[in-house]
């Protein structure tokens, strides 16, 4: 009984994520995507063993709070691969240094302007399995300060196989240090400053200060 009932509420949810994405113009498969993606993040920062909060934050720790979901941000982008490049440290929030290199660039259109973004290999990550098809999306835009954390957020991404990469800022993510200043976190290069608010990802943590 208990199994039958769960396989409806999984049934109902699936039929609202559709009627949702019907009635606002929004692929239900990217609504869907994005759900999934903040379920899981939740899950991490509720958890003892994953989360990044401090043991004061964590007693308190609900859920994260999200932007409304804009599969408009949901961006299909050239990519463009950039062999060669030099690797480099990227500046963090400590002393750390980490070596990246430039492993290509996203060119797509938002609100009526062209972008272009670097996007990132971690060079102490490629010989680990789980991330031998990882990229790193660095970003800053206008609501940095304000809504969103003032270092700027990331996006996880895979090594695309064809010159298209998927980039879902609905999947934007603060970096641990937003929460807990004893982690050490990279700083998005200044190439990659978008001049518009994303208002969409995760928002600023509103218990603990911008660790800058």
């Amino acid at each position: 009984m208990q199994k039958s009932k769960g396989v409806v509420n999984r049934f109902v949810f699936l039929i609202f994520v559709f009627l949702l994405g019907t009635v606002y113009g929004q692929k239900s498969s990217d609504i869907q995507r994005v759900l999934s993606f903040q379920e899981k993040i939740n899950e991490e920062f509720a958890s003892k063993e994953t989360t990044p909060l401090t043991a004061q934050d964590f007693q308190n720790f609900k859920a994260l709070d999200f932007f409304k979901i804009d599969t408009s941000f949901c961006i299909k982008a050239k990519f463009v691969r950039t062999p060669h490049e030099t690797p480099f440290i990227m500046q963090t929030t400590t002393g750390r240094e980490p070596l990246y290199v430039k492993y290509g660039e996203a060119h797509f259109r938002l609100q009526e302007k062209k972008i272009v973004l670097n996007i990132y290999q971690n060079q102490g990550l490629i010989n680990q399995p789980e991330y031998k098809d990882y990229l790193f999306l660095p970003f800053t835009d206008l609501t940095n300060g304000t809504s969103t954390y003032s270092g700027g957020r990331f996006i996880d991404l895979k090594i695309p196989d064809r010159d298209m990469i998927l980039i879902d800022f609905n999947t934007a993510y603060n970096p641990y240090c937003a929460y807990n200043e004893r982690y050490s976190c990279p700083i998005p290069p200044e190439e990659n400053h978008l001049d518009l608010p994303v208002r969409v990802g995760v928002k600023k943590y509103k218990n603990t200060p911008d660790h800058k």
